[in-house]
């Protein structure tokens, strides 16, 4: 191999320059540096750097820069995410499947009885500190604070109500309960939703009882928006009704004191008359007067009765009229 070597280089081995070896030495450590400082963080994530093993500092999207050669390290946690967690079964490739996991779905109501309640709560990371340093096992941990807090809420309740008015009462409250629960644990976890999903009751006969007393819930619940919808067209009529009836009866009050004040008028004018000359004004009102009784009246003749003959007075081509 020596003799291969000499022939390599037979004026003898070439002379490496020290100042070569501290340019390579300074371009490793400039790459090593340059590759090691920078990170990249997602949209969707906020970044804890740790230095040398220590919570430092978190960081949002964008380009980072942090110390190199590893006296920096970050942990990128996806905090803008909305995850989900299933009780009772678990989705596969868009198919849910309840088996093996019963012991999660299984609960006891108010009133003694077994239910089978399946759900899935969606959360998202709050604090990213805390999310890594606070949990030991964070699935395991949020699976067991919303299994009892689910349980204590069906507890409370008898199964028909569980079945049907209180279902959106729990969602809401378990809801609110875990996030409680969480930020006085300092899990760094906000929980967005709870739905409630497949509700059973037990098994056999019972459960054809169950679904008998549903469906005759369900019709309650069907007559009584029938009957609101019924109240809600007959009210808005009768009002109309009745709106105009007391415009009518406004009318006709208002025609009647028209006319009332219209008579106190005319028996003012002619009271003024006959204090002026009461005779005349009291020949004037009998003769309308009994203009007004026999009007419309035919063959119909006025004689005074102390005329002696009344042939003189008599028109005999007169065949109407008033005389």
């Amino acid at each position: 191999m020596s003799d291969n070597v000499k022939n390599m280089f037979p004026q003898g081995m070439p002379k490496i320059s020290p100042k070569l070896i501290i340019l390579v030495i300074v371009v490793v450590l400039i790459a090593g540096v340059a590759m090691t400082s920078f990170f990249v963080v997602d949209q969707t994530e906020e970044a804890v750097v740790l230095r040398l093993g220590r919570y430092n500092r978190t960081v949002g999207p964008g380009l980072q820069w942090k110390w190199p050669l590893g006296l920096e390290k970050n942990l990128n946690v996806e905090t803008q995410i909305i995850k989900n967690m299933e009780f009772g079964f678990r989705r596969t490739t868009g198919v849910s499947t309840s088996r093996d996991f019963v012991e999660e779905s299984i609960m006891l109501t108010g009133d003694l009885n077994i239910v089978d309640v399946e759900w899935i709560i969606q959360y998202r990371i709050s604090d990213p500190y805390q999310w890594l340093f606070n949990l030991e096992d964070q699935e395991r941990t949020i699976r067991d604070i919303s299994q009892s807090v689910l349980n204590q809420l069906v507890g409370d309740r008898a199964i028909l109500n569980i079945l049907g008015s209180s279902r959106e009462e729990i969602e809401i409250g378990s809801q609110d309960l875990l996030n409680q629960y969480f930020e006085n644990y300092g899990l760094g976890v906000n929980v967005t939703a709870v739905r409630l999903q497949n509700i059973v009751p037990p098994v056999g006969r019972v459960q054809d009882a169950f679904e008998d007393v549903n469906k005759a819930i369900q019709d309650m619940n069907r007559l009584i928006n029938e009957g609101r919808e019924a109240i809600n067209r007959e009210i808005p009529r009768a009002r109309g009704q009745a709106q105009q009836e007391i415009q009518i009866a406004q009318g006709y009050a208002t025609e009647r004191i028209n006319r009332a004040q219209g008579d106190v008028a005319r028996f003012n004018a002619v009271l003024e008359e006959y204090e002026d000359d009461p005779e005349t004004t009291r020949d004037r009102l009998y003769y309308e007067a009994m203009e007004e009784v026999f009007s419309g009246q035919e063959g119909i003749r006025l004689i005074d009765r102390n005329l002696d003959n009344v042939l003189p007075l008599f028109n005999l081509n007169n065949q109407g009229g008033v005389q």
